[in-house]
C-alpha cells in the first residue's frame, strides 16, 4: 500500500465507513458515487478522486462511472472505524452524559482515527462495566 498523509488517511477511513454504511442498505452492497457524495455532503468529483486512491490500494472494486463495492480489506477497515465510532459514542453518552447529536458526531469522527485498538478496547470495557 502506498504511504499516505494523516489527512488522506482520515479521509480514506471516512469514505470506507460511508461506503460500508450505505452498502448495508443496498441489495448486493453496490454503492454509487452520488450516494457517497450525498452521504459525505461533498461534490461527486471529489468522490471520484478518492475512489481512484481506494482502488489503487485494493480497498474497493470499482470502474469509473459504475457502482462500487468494498474489498474484504476495505470492509475490515470500515468495520473497525465504525466500531471505534460506536464505542466512543457509547462512552460519551453513557459515561460523560453528552447527548448533543452534533457534538457527539464531531467528537467521535475526530477521535476515531487516532485511538489505538487497546484504547478502544479499554473504553468498551469501561463503558460496559460501569
Amino acid at each position: 500500500m502506498e504511504e499516505i498523509s494523516n489527512d488522506i488517511y482520515e479521509s480514506r477511513e471516512d469514505y470506507l465507513k460511508a461506503i460500508y454504511i450505505i452498502s448495508k442498505r443496498k441489495r448486493g452492497g453496490w454503492v454509487s458515487n452520488s450516494e457517497i457524495a450525498d452521504y459525505l455532503k461533498i461534490r461527486p468529483p471529489s468522490v471520484t478522486g478518492m475512489l481512484y486512491k481506494l482502488k489503487k490500494n485494493n480497498l474497493i472494486f470499482w470502474k469509473p462511472r459504475r457502482s462500487l463495492r468494498l474489498s474484504s480489506e476495505g470492509k475490515m477497515i470500515a468495520k473497525k472505524i465504525l466500531t471505534r465510532y460506536n464505542i466512543l459514542k457509547s462512552f460519551f453518552i453513557n459515561t460523560l452524559k453528552i447527548n448533543d447529536k452534533y457534538l457527539l458526531n464531531k467528537l467521535c469522527c475526530g477521535i476515531e482515527h487516532h485511538i489505538t485498538s487497546e484504547v478502544t478496547e479499554a473504553l468498551d470495557n469501561f463503558t460496559h462495566n460501569n
